[in-house]
């Protein structure tokens, strides 16, 4: 029997390369999102054509308790359980100290922050045997300062206390860890300018942005029992910063 992922803003970006990772692994996957229908229901299509595995699309906003306890029971109703879930859905709103929003870093901090807590408490309901929980932060939240986006910042900040905190409250048989990302070419990051980037790429070992397919990587690799041992821990993505 095929186990199962929920990877929460999935149909594009990191989060797709991610279900495209567990899907390859055999796993059914669950494909996330609350405005990319297209995207979601593209992706449904490629991997259940390209793998031997089952798809399910849920539009779902993570900050909402309603709409979140109706997606896990879709999932439990369709598979009868979740073996592994990734928090990736994220926004961030680029403003400056002076210029953002009340509303918008209410927002920031409800998707990033309260939408994986939201999340990870029903699904942890249905880990029966256990389970893996990998939530997606930033090396916002560990080294890299980047004053335009305060907002962010702060809510990889609470995303990685949130880890810990979660891998203690699940303990022993549901691991939670997070990985922090730097720089990676996705739609988050496509309209930094040109010399910006170049002068960002320079402080890179490796000397580029990642793949989204190497983090998926990664994430899998914490979800699958090579990573048996590893728990409340945050795991840096950035290629050398």
């Amino acid at each position: 029997m095929n186990k199962v992922v929920l990877v929460t803003g999935s149909s594009r970006g990191i989060g797709k390369a991610t279900i495209i990772e567990f899907a390859s692994k055999g796993y059914n996957v669950v494909i996330n999102y609350n405005n990319s229908e297209n995207n979601a229901l593209e992706l449904k299509k490629y991997v259940e054509e390209n793998y031997n595995i089952k798809a399910l699309t849920i539009k779902a906003d993570v900050s909402n308790e309603v709409e979140v306890k109706d997606m896990v029971s879709t999932i439990i109703n369709e598979f009868g359980s979740i073996d592994v879930l990734v928090n990736n859905a994220g926004i961030v709103y680029d403003r400056s100290f002076e210029e953002i929003t009340i509303a918008e870093f209410e927002k920031t901090l409800k998707i990033n922050v309260i939408g994986a807590f939201i999340v990870a408490r029903e699904v942890a309901k249905y880990m029966n045997n256990g389970g893996a929980i990998i939530n997606v932060s930033s090396t916002n939240g560990t080294k890299t300062i980047s004053p335009e986006c305060l907002d962010y910042n702060i809510s990889k900040i609470g995303l990685q206390s949130l880890t810990r905190d979660l891998a203690y409250q699940f303990k022993p048989n549901i691991r939670v860890n997070a990985i922090a990302i730097g720089w990676a070419d996705t739609d988050m990051n496509k309209d930094l300018p040109k010399d910006y980037i170049e002068e960002e790429t320079a402080k890179i070992y490796v000397e580029r942005f990642a793949n989204p397919n190497e983090i998926a990587k990664t994430i899998y690799f914490l979800a699958s029992d090579n990573a048996s041992y590893i728990n409340g821990e945050i795991i840096n993505i950035d290629g050398g910063y």
